[in-house]
């Protein structure tokens, strides 16, 4: 495993430039991460440079044409096995992801994920295999179905195409065609009330209690990763994106998947202390705990507590200290600090006016996002399903496990949950003392 700790570097610089926009915030980001490591930079600059081109060409071709050396996806009309593909959807640094059409032993739409061209390494399709691997394991309503798995054979020509584009010798699977966007998005565009939000981001609670129960870590839950898809007017949220999942006990795969000491993988903006900066403490399933504590503060605010773009252009150390150290602001605060159209727009996304939402938040919302994002992974929910319950514990205006156990805490959530009664024991309580005290003033 001696190439597996700049392998490692490498991928993980490039996937995070990725998430950059502007050519001058990635080539900041690229050097500041390799430092004074110039084969590394040039290696992240080269991937780069591979990613934005469609396919790679020959510099000085004496015809004066371009000449393709390889394509670096497949192409609409490929064939891989039963499956024809017929649009890409997603791309990552290393893996890509179809609509495919599958023709036996049933005709339906998948979704088929294939490794790209030219990153067919060990460390890659030990990964590719694990991820296949734990979406075998896991049967939820909320988690993306596996269907089938294979390795691509010989080009295989399409009768309405020249050439496949389909070289041989890389793992695939195939899954769940989830027709779904992103969760926040999901969220925005329908103006969901709080109240609404909270209500689906406890199915997402679900689908990650049942990936732990299974023993596997996704390590990269964010929105991108939670696709919201609507069946007969419902909105199911789904899980997806296993890509760099890790199993608690045993091995997802017989391939070693070596994660380097203090290398972290994931996305910044969503990961955990422990994630930015190893430990003797192994990463375990309260990471995801954190992260669904990130999720749950974008959806409510429409920010994550810290900026993704600041993080990534302060440089690998400063980003490491800012997870580390750095407190997030509360949800009620951030909501509330938000001016011009931010604020306008938080609000209209929310259908509620700012007063009322930051009302919403203070308080219960917040002690519970807060207890996600402790820097303490002891002091954060022990399970995914512990969350889900203190959430339902606010729906229901119970006490809440995240706060502390107040006298006149408990006193006030027994009121608001029990309005009608106590509004009929008050009144006649006053009926008595008012009745008590005109007799006494009768006697006088």
């Amino acid at each position: 495993m001696a190439d597996s700790s700049p392998y490692l570097r490498e991928r993980q610089i490039f996937e995070h430039a990725l998430d950059l926009e502007s050519a001058g915030e990635r080539l900041g980001y690229v050097k500041g991460a390799c430092a004074d490591d110039a084969a590394l930079l040039a290696r992240v600059q080269a991937l780069l440079q591979a990613h934005d081109e469609s396919s790679r060409f020959l510099p000085d071709d004496p015809s004066g044409a371009a000449t393709v050396l390889f394509p670096t996806t497949e192409q609409a009309g490929a064939v891989i096995g039963r499956y024809k593909l017929l649009e890409k959807i997603g791309e990552g640094g290393f893996g890509a992801v179809y609509v495919a059409e599958q023709r036996e032993p049933v005709k339906r739409r998948v979704a088929l994920k294939i490794i790209k061209l030219g990153m067919d390494t060990r460390q890659v399709v030990a990964r590719f295999e694990a991820e296949r691997q734990a979406l075998a394991l896991m049967d939820h309503p909320n988690i993306a179905k596996i269907f089938d798995a294979g390795v691509t054979e010989a080009p295989v020509l399409d009768p309405d195409r020249s050439q496949s584009g389909v070289s041989a010798g890389r793992p695939y699977f195939v899954m769940e065609l989830v027709r779904g966007i992103p969760i926040t998005q999901y969220c925005d565009e329908n103006h969901l009330s709080a109240g609404d939000r909270l209500k689906l981001f406890i199915l997402v609670c679900h689908a990650i209690q049942h990936a732990h129960q299974k023993g596997i870590i996704h390590r990269d839950i964010k929105p991108s990763n939670v696709l919201v898809t609507v069946n007969d007017g419902v909105a199911v949220p789904k899980v997806i994106d296993f890509g760099i999942a890790k199993a608690t006990q045993g091995e997802l795969t017989d391939k070693t998947v070596y994660t380097q000491f203090q290398q972290f993988i994931g996305t910044p903006a969503y990961m955990s202390p422990e994630q930015a900066f190893m430990t003797s403490l192994d990463v375990d399933t309260r990471s995801d705990i954190y992260a669904l504590g990130v999720l749950l503060y974008e959806l409510l605010v429409g920010k994550t507590p810290f900026d993704a773009k600041e993080l990534l252009l302060s440089g690998l150390d400063e980003m490491r200290r800012t997870i580390r150290e750095k407190e997030p602001i509360r949800p009620s605060t951030r909501l509330q600090s938000l001016v011009g159209e931010e604020r306008t727009a938080a609000s209209k996304r929310r259908g509620a006016d700012m007063a009322r939402l930051t009302a919403i938040l203070r308080g219960d919302v917040d002690w519970i996002v807060m207890k996600c994002l402790e820097k303490d992974r002891t002091r954060r929910y022990e399970t995914a399903n512990g969350l889900a319950a203190d959430i339902k514990r606010f729906l229901n205006q119970e006490p809440i496990v995240a706060r502390p156990p107040t006298v006149t805490y408990r006193l006030g959530k027994m009121v608001k949950r029990n309005k009608l009664a106590f509004a009929a024991v008050s009144a006649v309580t006053l009926t008595l003392i008012a009745g008590l005290g005109l007799s006494t003033w009768a006697l006088f």
